[in-house]
C-alpha cells in the first residue's frame, strides 16, 4: 500500500493537476459542465452494469450446466450398478449416497476385482455414457491419483491458458472456446475416481456478447435522448441566474433605489439567494441614503457658522480695525463661532469613528456618584436662572469609561438647559438599584410631541418647535449619548408630556 500510494504520488497527482490547470483555462458553461457530469456518471453506471450483468449471466448458465452434469452423475451411477455387477453397483451407490438420502453397506467384492470391473464397464460405454454430450456437457472419467483417462467424449482440445481455477480461454480458432470445468470424486472399491465436466460455453458467450452489444447500443440511445433533454432542462434552470446576472451588471449608484433580481418564477434555492442579495441591496441603499443625508446635514449645520465668520471678516476688511465697537463684536462672533464648528466637527469625528468600528472606549470601575455630583455643581454655575435639584445621589459602581459616560450625561442636562425656561426646574438624581446605575434628568420644559419621540435619536433631526424657536444646536447630542450608553449595554427610557416635561432615564447595568 505504501508502494502503491507513492506511486500515485508522483504519477497520478501531477497528472490530475495538469488536468484541473487544463480544465481551469477553459471558459465552459455551467450547462456543459453539468451536462458532461452526466456523462461520466451514466458511462461509469453503464460499464458497471454491463459488467456485472455479464458476471450474473455466465453464473446463470453455468448453474444450468452444473444441474446437467450432476443428471449424468446420477447416469453414470445408475448405469454401472445395472451393467457391472450387483456389488460393484452397491459400491457406487454407497459412494454416491441414493436419492432418498439413506445409504447401502459395503460391497462384499474384493477391492481389486471392483476397480477391475469398473474399468472393463467403462470402456464398453463410450457413446451412451454422457446423454447430454450434444448440449454443452463434456465427460471425463479418470483415476484421481495416476490421472490415467478410462472415459473421454470430448469434442475439442483445449490449446488457450488458464484464466481462472478451472476456466480456460483458447482463442486459438475462430470459435473462442470458454471452458468451464467441474470436479466430482467417486471411489469405488479402494480407487478414487474423478469425473470431469467440461462446460463449452463458447454459444453462450457469443449469446452474451450480441446480447451486451445490443443493450450497448440501446443505451447509448438512452443516454443521448436524456443528455438531450437534460441540456434543455440546464438551461431553463440556468436561465434565472443569466437574468440576476444581467441585473447586477446594470446596478449602479443611480439606480440602487430602483434595480432588485426578479423573484417572480423562481422557487429553488435561487429564489432564497436572490432574496439576500435583494436585501443586501436594501442595506446598502439605506447606509448610502444615510451617508448622503450625513453629508448633507454637516454641509448645512457647517453653511452658517462659516457664512458668519466671513462675514464679519468682511467687515474687518472695510471698518473694523478703525471702530474698536466693531472689531470687538467682530472678534467674539468669530470666536463663538469657530468654538461651534469645533464642537460640530468633534461630534463628527465621534460618529465617523463609531461607523467605521474605531472607536474605543478605556473601561475601569469606578464611583458614578461624584461624577454626577460635579456635573450638578457645573449645571447650577451655567444655568443660574434654572432651578437644580438633586434629591437623590446615591454611590454605585459602574464599569465603563469615565469620560464617555460624562458625556453622554452632559447631553442630556445640556437639552435640559436649552429646553427650559428661566424658573423651570432640573432634577437630577443618581441610585443604586439592586447594582445598577440609574441616572434619571428631569425637566419642566416645552416637553415633545409623539410625533417627534422616534426620530430625536435620528443624526441631525430637530423638532419644528425647536427649529421655530431658534434654539441652538446641530441636532447630534442625543445620537451621540445613544452610541455610549449602548455601548455599555445600558438602556435610555424617556417620558415626556407636550409643554408640560421631559424625563430621561439612564439605566447602567452592573458588571456581570
Amino acid at each position: 500500500m505504501e508502494r502503491l500510494r507513492q506511486f500515485l504520488q508522483k504519477t497520478w497527482l501531477p497528472l490530475k493537476k495538469k488536468k484541473e490547470a487544463f480544465i481551469g483555462r477553459l471558459r465552459l458553461s455551467m450547462s456543459f459542465r453539468i451536462s458532461w457530469n452526466y456523462l461520466k456518471l451514466m458511462v461509469v453506471n453503464g460499464v458497471i452494469f454491463m459488467a456485472v450483468f455479464m458476471v450474473l449471466y455466465l453464473n446463470v448458465q453455468t448453474e444450468e450446466y452444473s444441474a446437467l452434469a450432476d443428471n449424468v452423475t446420477a447416469v453414470v451411477v445408475n448405469m454401472a450398478a445395472l451393467g457391472s455387477g450387483a456389488e460393484i453397483g452397491m459400491s457406487l451407490m454407497d459412494s454416491y449416497g441414493r436419492a432418498d438420502g439413506q445409504e447401502l453397506g459395503a460391497g462384499k467384492m474384493p477391492d481389486g476385482t471392483a476397480n477391475t470391473r469398473f474399468h472393463n464397464w467403462l470402456l464398453t460405454k463410450q457413446e451412451t455414457l454422457n446423454p447430454y454430450t450434444g448440449r454443452g456437457v463434456y465427460l471425463i472419467v479418470q483415476e484421481k491419483s495416476s490421472g490415467k483417462i478410462l472415459y473421454d467424449d470430448t469434442e475439442f482440445t483445449v490449446k488457450g491458458f488458464l484464466f481462472f481455477k478451472d476456466v480456460h480461454l483458447d482463442f486459438s480458432d475462430k470459435e473462442h472456446h470458454i471452458i468451464v470445468n467441474t470436479r466430482i470424486a467417486l471411489p469405488v472399491g479402494g480407487t478414487v475416481y474423478e469425473l470431469v465436466y467440461s462446460y463449452n460455453m463458447s454459444k453462450d458467450y457469443g449469446r452474451m456478447w450480441r446480447l451486451m452489444l445490443n443493450m450497448s447500443f440501446l443505451y447509448a440511445v438512452i443516454v443521448f435522448f436524456i443528455l438531450h433533454e437534460a441540456r434543455g432542462q440546464n438551461l431553463r434552470m440556468l436561465t434565472p441566474i443569466q437574468e440576476m446576472s444581467d441585473t447586477i451588471n446594470r446596478i449602479t449608484v443611480n439606480n440602487l433605489h430602483s434595480e432588485r433580481l426578479n423573484l417572480s418564477g423562481v422557487t429553488d434555492e435561487l429564489r432564497e439567494l436572490a432574496e439576500t442579495f435583494n436585501d443586501m441591496l436594501d442595506r446598502l441603499e439605506t447606509s448610502y441614503e444615510s451617508q448622503k443625508q450625513f453629508v448633507s446635514d454637516a454641509s448645512h449645520e457647517l453653511r452658517t457658522p462659516i457664512a458668519v465668520v466671513q462675514g464679519y471678516a468682511n467687515m474687518l476688511k472695510r471698518w473694523g480695525s478703525k471702530d474698536e465697537a466693531v472689531l470687538e463684536e467682530s472678534v467674539e462672533a468669530i470666536s463663538s463661532e469657530a468654538l461651534q464648528m469645533q464642537d460640530l466637527v468633534e461630534k463628527l469625528l465621534f460618529l465617523s469613528r463609531h461607523d467605521k468600528k474605531t472607536l474605543k472606549l478605556k473601561k475601569e470601575q469606578f464611583n458614578m456618584k461624584p461624577i454626577v455630583e460635579e456635573m450638578v455643581k457645573e449645571t447650577r454655575l451655567v444655568a443660574k436662572n434654572r432651578n437644580i435639584d438633586a434629591p437623590v445621589l446615591e454611590a454605585v459602581r459602574v464599569y465603563g469609561d469615565k469620560q464617555a459616560l460624562k458625556q453622554a450625561i452632559r447631553v442630556f442636562i445640556d437639552n435640559a438647559g436649552k429646553y427650559t425656561e428661566d424658573g423651570d426646574t432640573i432634577r437630577i438624581s443618581c441610585e443604586n438599584r439592586q447594582g445598577d446605575c440609574v441616572i434619571t434628568v428631569e425637566d419642566t420644559g416645552i416637553g415633545m410631541k409623539s410625533k417627534d419621540l422616534d426620530n430625536i435619536f435620528s443624526r441631525f433631526y430637530r423638532a419644528d418647535d425647536v427649529r421655530d424657536k431658534k434654539i441652538e444646536g446641530h441636532g447630534l447630542g442625543l445620537s451621540i449619548a445613544k452610541l455610549i450608553i449602548m455601548a455599555h449595554t445600558g438602556r435610555i427610557k424617556i417620558r415626556t408630556q407636550y409643554t408640560k416635561g421631559t424625563s430621561f432615564i439612564v439605566t447602567i447595568p452592573k458588571m456581570r
